[in-house]
């Protein structure tokens, strides 16, 4: 397995970047926030996303999609951490292209995956309930109802929930609380009876919603996969997540150090740049090779992922643990060598940090990634 990126995954990388940087930076991300912007991100962005190819990525070519896979779309996801950009690319492009792609039925597919790509539906998985992630706790009760089901729980922390054309909600139809069998995945529209969604803006500024279901009338053909069988599909997709999490927040760290080397060249202090100083070069060298460690992780989730190793898994928890922890310690780094104005809002360094903050916490933080680590390799 090659840890090193093709000439393809190079002209990826440079149009994601380029793209990202042109149309959305980080006074883009400021100017949405200042203004509340009750959808979040720009739904102009998004439109040009998917003339770019962006939004299809995870797609198959059959259904509209480029097909390039989690290597491209951790790369895109990259550059939208390195520049902040807001997008429903995690919840649709990444999690729920995955699910319909690997579980849906032929006409789930036709009927959702295009309109997907061409960015006419942002479509979000609900599946959390727990304070922390842990996918297998699944309270939402999916009752059979004619032909059907009624779902019936809550959904405290949907990203993009509440701007979503569809939610993919994860809901028991057997067994206990915590099982990892019995949890099956539905398609709902937030639009129908019974369903509440509540906005919640994060610290990051990014969305997330609460989602309310009661006694929700879906049919038969609502059901993505196997009932009963979901959980596997469900980690498949969490797993695709994971890793481009991993991605964005590789992004995150390092562009706050790229911002970091900056300042240490121009701030000067006692007649000479902070940088000459040498207590600082050494902070700033384990950096670098905190960071390049994270980008050989992060890749070889990615193609792990590509290639149906068996052990994705382990790496994609692996990616997520360790680019968490680094760029925190890149964030934290940033502001700290900032010095004063590195805790004001006026300067971009504070963006990153709470964005690094966030997206470590986002389906599983280092803790919850050790420990499956440890399980899966039965420690």
């Amino acid at each position: 397995m090659s840890l090193a990126l093709t000439d393809d995954e190079r002209m990826i990388r440079d149009s994601a970047e380029g793209f990202f940087a042109e149309h959305a930076p980080v006074a883009e991300l400021r100017r949405l926030r200042d203004a509340k912007d009750p959808v979040g991100f720009d739904r102009a962005l998004w439109v040009k996303m998917a003339e770019m190819g962006f939004a299809g990525v995870a797609i198959p070519e059959a259904f509209g999609g480029a097909g390039l896979g989690m290597v491209a779309a951790g790369l895109i996801q990259e550059a939208i951490g390195r520049n902040l950009s807001l997008s429903p690319f995690l919840s649709t492009a990444i999690l729920s292209a995955t699910i319909l792609a690997r579980g849906g039925s032929e006409e789930q597919k036709a009927a959702l995956l295009p309109r997907m790509a061409a960015a006419e539906l942002v479509v979000a998985l609900a599946a959390d309930e727990a304070p922390r992630h842990a996918p297998a706790h699944v309270a939402t009760r999916a009752e059979a109802s004619g032909n059907g089901f009624r779902l019936t729980g809550t959904k405290p922390f949907v990203l993009d929930g509440h701007v979503a054309d569809r939610l993919i909600v994860a809901a028991r139809t057997s067994g206990d609380d915590r099982d990892p069998a019995g949890i099956t995945l539905f398609l709902v529209d937030p639009k129908a009876e019974g369903v509440t969604v509540e906005r919640r803006s994060m610290v990051d500024s990014r969305n997330a919603a609460r989602v309310t279901l009661h006694a929700v009338q879906v049919d038969g053909a609502d059901v993505i996969g196997a009932v009963g069988e979901g959980y596997a599909l469900l980690e498949a997709a969490l797993d695709a997540g994971r890793a481009c999490l991993a991605a964005e927040m590789l992004g995150v760290a390092d562009r706050a150090f790229a911002m970091t080397l900056d300042y240490l060249k121009t701030r000067e202090q006692f007649g000479r740049p902070i940088g000459s100083f040498q207590a600082l070069q050494h902070r700033a060298a384990h950096l670098f090779c905190e960071i390049e460690l994270a980008k050989s992780v992060t890749l070889k989730a990615l193609r792990a992922l590509d290639e149906g190793d068996a052990r994705a898994p382990v790496f994609a928890s692996l990616a997520k643990a360790k680019v968490g922890e680094v760029a925190r310690l890149a964030t934290n780094e940033g502001v700290q060598m900032h010095g004063g104005i590195g805790m004001t809002d006026d300067a971009d360094i504070g963006f990153y940090m709470k964005r690094a903050r966030a997206a470590a916490e986002t389906f599983g933080d280092s803790a919850f990634h050790g420990d499956r680590i440890a399980r899966i390799m039965r420690y």
